[in-house]
């Protein structure tokens, strides 16, 4: 269920919060509801941080290749500065700020504004991903998305990290990390155990032939 507003008065701020694993469709989410404000003709400014670069430089991108121009910010005062005229101000991949993001975020909503925020909740080892536990506590609404787990096919809440790394911060897609459910998730690190996902218009018969719809 998503927990978002469907009321927008213009002289009240609010904070959503769109969390997850890796995989979950938290910057797809936070794209649709940028791109509603935007047909209802508010004023929408869409933030990342500048750690993320995995698709585009100025562009915030999700996995299935959905996009909005953005603009980027190396400190959560930052957006303050940039988010002046905005009447929505969207906030990707907000576990990359630091932890004054919680009190910007406060000032965006006391200033009237709506504030969509998205990011993961844990991080590689399952622990909680600060500022995200500060800013889930301040938000009016909260929306918790899950992916597929690669392993299993349950439902997925975790982020497995399939690399050796040790930093906790570590941008990275399918290389780097799969999602999976609390049964298979073997923090902090885990080889590789994803199944190829089979085109939809491809059913597979007993014997195990390919047979086309």
């Amino acid at each position: 269920m998503l927990h978002e507003p469907t009321v927008l008065p213009t002289d009240l701020g609010w904070i959503e919060v769109i969390c997850g694993g890796m995989f979950s469709g938290k910057t797809e989410e936070l794209i649709r509801r940028a791109r509603r404000a935007q047909i209802a003709g508010q004023r929408v400014v869409i933030v990342k941080p500048h750690l993320d670069k995995r698709y585009a430089e100025e562009h915030v991108v999700s996995h299935n290749d959905q996009s909005l121009p953005g603009i980027v910010a190396e400190t959560a005062d930052q957006i303050v500065l940039m988010t002046g005229n905005a009447e929505v101000v969207c906030i990707d991949e907000s576990q990359f700020f630091d932890n004054r993001l919680v009190d910007v975020a406060n000032e965006l909503a006391n200033s009237g504004k709506r504030v969509i925020m998205a990011g993961l909740d844990m991080d590689f080892e399952g622990k909680p991903f600060e500022p995200m536990p500060q800013l889930l506590a301040i938000a009016e609404y909260v929306t918790k998305l899950h992916a597929i787990c690669a392993e299993s096919g349950l439902i997925a809440n975790f982020s497995q990290r399939i690399v050796e790394k040790d930093d906790r911060i570590l941008v990275g897609e399918t290389d780097a990390y799969e999602p999976r459910s609390r049964r298979c998730f073997r923090p902090p690190v885990d080889k590789a155990r994803g199944r190829k996902v089979a085109p939809l218009n491809v059913l597979q018969k007993d014997d195990g032939e390919e047979q086309q719809e």
